[in-house]
């Protein structure tokens, strides 16, 4: 159950890059998070805190709930 989530974020993370048309690099840069983490978290296999949720909110200018939509 847990991984399914976890894909299913990662994917709404990729889409959503990809619609503003912004490599992983560009947004570590606007997370402040490591590029490779920005692969981990589009592959499902990193489990996110309410607080870097809410920065990726953030750098895409959506809420959290809008964020969460998928």
């Amino acid at each position: 159950m847990e991984n399914n989530i976890l894909i299913k974020f990662g994917n709404r993370i990729r889409e959503l890059r990809n619609e503003k048309e912004w490599s992983q690099e560009t947004l570590a840069d606007k997370t402040g998070f490591h590029r490779t983490y920005i692969g981990m978290i589009e592959r499902g296999e990193r489990n996110l805190s309410l607080r870097n949720i809410e920065i990726f909110a953030d750098s895409f200018s959506l809420t959290i709930s809008e964020l969460l939509k998928f």
